[in-house]
């Protein structure tokens, strides 16, 4: 028993390290991304404006120009350093999936990144009429001037939330891969996850509009759910 209990626990120590190692190995490329980044920041910062529709932005501090362009670097080596560190999980959780099951889940890791990506290329697509209504709702007697701070914050967040969103039909898929979701109960539950999706829609989209805009992002996080109830099918086959 001695024995096993060293072994269960040196077994521990090697999840540690390689769990340190993974992490490190994310620190370096997010690190190193983030500064090559910096020196873009300029043409990063235009194109994040492109959404603005003419607002002039206003920063309040002295600091503010040089802390806006790191600020910029570190979401652009973020978004750059995705599919490394996104490896990297795949690399620490792999030991535990069964061989005949790892092949299956490399085409899930390139999915995320390809679905990262036009989640992020739709919210960047649906940015500019989502500030166009915002700024409209301020009445006549405030006079609104945005400060640049605040609104590469409220860009950069929307981004990253929608590119976020378009990540579940991998978990979708990922737990049909193991038994834990089937096909069936995705159709037979429908009615349901519709109404999930425009929730979440309802809450990704600030804008006066509570039924269209909500539609419109809710538009491909359905057509995304009913690819995974076709992909999941032929994964099921593949089990059987």
């Amino acid at each position: 028993m001695a024995v096993d209990c060293k072994e269960q626990q040196f077994t521990f120590v090697e999840h540690l390290d390689e769990l340190r190692h993974r992490l490190v190995v994310c620190l370096i490329v997010i690190v190193c991304a983030t500064t090559l980044a910096f020196f873009f920041a300029d043409h990063i910062l235009r194109l994040l404006l492109l959404p603005a529709c003419g607002m002039h932005l206003i920063a309040l501090n002295l600091m503010d120009g040089f802390l806006i362009k790191w600020r910029i670097a570190l979401y652009a080596g973020l978004c750059a350093a995705f599919p490394i560190w996104a490896y990297q999980l795949w690399r620490f959780i792999s030991p535990a999936v069964p061989s005949h099951e790892r092949k299956g889940m490399f085409p899930l890791l390139i999915g995320s990144i390809l679905l990262f990506c036009a989640g992020t290329s739709f919210g960047f697509y649906l940015l500019p009429s989502m500030i166009r209504v915002l700024k409209n709702l301020f009445p006549a007697q405030i006079t609104y001037f945005p400060s640049a701070d605040n609104y590469i914050e409220f860009v950069v967040c929307f981004l990253l939330i929608s590119g976020i969103i378009f990540l579940y039909p991998i978990v979708l898929l990922g737990l049909i891969k193991f038994g834990v979701l089937t096909t069936t109960t995705m159709r037979r539950q429908r009615k349901i996850a519709y109404f999930v999706l425009f929730a979440i829609a309802e809450i990704i989209t600030p804008v006066a509009d509570p039924i269209i805009a909500p539609l419109i992002f809710m538009l491909p996080l359905v057509l995304l759910y009913e690819g995974s109830i076709i992909i999941g099918k032929y994964i099921e086959k593949s089990r059987t």
